[in-house]
């Protein structure tokens, strides 16, 4: 059923952006190169979760040519690949990037392999863990998004594994939007769903079930940003619910509980705080200390350089949740974003 409401959603959206697209006139076509990086070193000292007490560090580059067919309909190719410290072979693994990309007034759409970053990065870690940018750094399937001044909505489809004789069938598909009444009021409304489809290999295996693993947000905020006297100062709260079930075992669980955030930033510092309170929740890509009733997680984030397309970032994190000793967490990163440049332009 899933799979069949996934086919006439891409056949939809398909249609559409094709329908956009014949409607736009010729115009030059161009050739481009572009180039971004990340460095990470995250440390994590989590006392209630020790086997989760570890450190990420590397660097991740990526590559890529694009090919402008005008200003709306672009093929991008290239290759990302990701470098841990001290890790041999140099190149961990290097993820391919290939995919169309439609970008029109209030249509956004991408097919293929494409970077996670300034798409799905949004979404409340509770559903989507940080450490995707690491190490899962592209969507594989796709997604589209409408927008105007007053909402965004976004859906998306990720393959994570192909079914082979030993390999599972496993894809996340979900939504996420955000609706603000006046464009000039505080007041917004947003929303984050998504679920994680896991089948078995075409082998079967005794006991070996179909699973649905994933978990919703919606929220209510208020964002004063630029109407104090600090840059950014946002407050949201709202509810939360994860979908848990082992096919022909048990119907969902749906476990449920309370989110809170606030975040402020002035100049080179900002200030996050999230508070969760319920029922636990076990989803499968999304931060592990939502598994606890009671969690709060406050961040305190110095930006010591920012320059062109250069930035530098120190978060200082403490993790609290009642019966541990507060955990917590110290990350450095640093993107470079040369952003596309031409290399050769065509006449049609």
């Amino acid at each position: 059923m899933i799979k069949k409401i996934y086919l006439l959603a891409i056949i939809t959206i398909v249609t559409a952006t094709a329908s956009l697209a014949q409607e736009q006139t010729p115009q030059e076509q161009t050739i481009d190169i572009h180039f971004n990086a990340l460095g990470f070193l995250d440390n994590r000292e989590y006392k209630a979760f020790i086997p989760r007490s570890r450190t990420y560090s590397g660097v991740r580059t990526e590559l890529d040519l694009g090919w402008n067919i005008d200003s709306l309909n672009h093929f991008v190719f290239g290759a990302n690949g990701i470098h841990e410290f001290g890790a041999k072979p140099y190149f961990l693994k290097v993820n391919p990037v290939a995919y169309y990309n439609f970008t029109g007034k209030s249509w956004l759409f991408y097919a293929g392999a494409f970077p996670r970053e300034g798409l799905l990065d949004d979404y409340p870690r509770a559903i989507l863990n940080d450490t995707l940018r690491y190490y899962r750094p592209n969507i594989e399937g796709l997604l589209a998004r409408v927008h105007n001044e007053h909402f965004t909505e976004t859906g998306w489809i990720d393959w994570v594994s192909r079914q082979t004789q030993t390999d599972r069938e496993q894809f996340l598909f979900g939504f996420s939007g955000k609706y603000k009444p006046s464009v000039k009021g505080p007041f917004y409304v947003s929303h984050y769903f998504m679920l994680m489809h896991d089948a078995g290999a075409e082998i079967a295996v005794p006991n070996d079930n179909i699973r649905d693993n994933g978990a919703g947000q919606i929220r209510l905020g208020l964002d004063f940003s630029h109407k104090t006297f600090l840059d950014s100062l946002s407050v949201e709260a709202g509810g939360m619910m994860s979908l848990e079930r082992v096919r022909g075992i048990d119907g969902f669980h749906k476990p449920a509980g309370f989110v809170a955030n606030v975040y402020f930033s002035y100049h080179q510092f900002a200030l996050f705080d999230e508070f969760y309170k319920g029922q636990g929740h076990e989803i499968t890509y999304g931060d592990s200390w939502f598994e606890k009733k009671t969690y709060n997680r406050m961040d305190i984030i110095w930006t010591p350089f920012l320059y062109n397309r250069v930035k530098g970032q120190f978060i200082l994190s403490f993790h609290q949740t009642p019966g541990f000793r507060m955990s917590n967490q110290e990350a450095f990163r640093v993107t470079v974003d040369l952003g596309r440049k031409t290399l050769i332009r065509m006449k049609n």
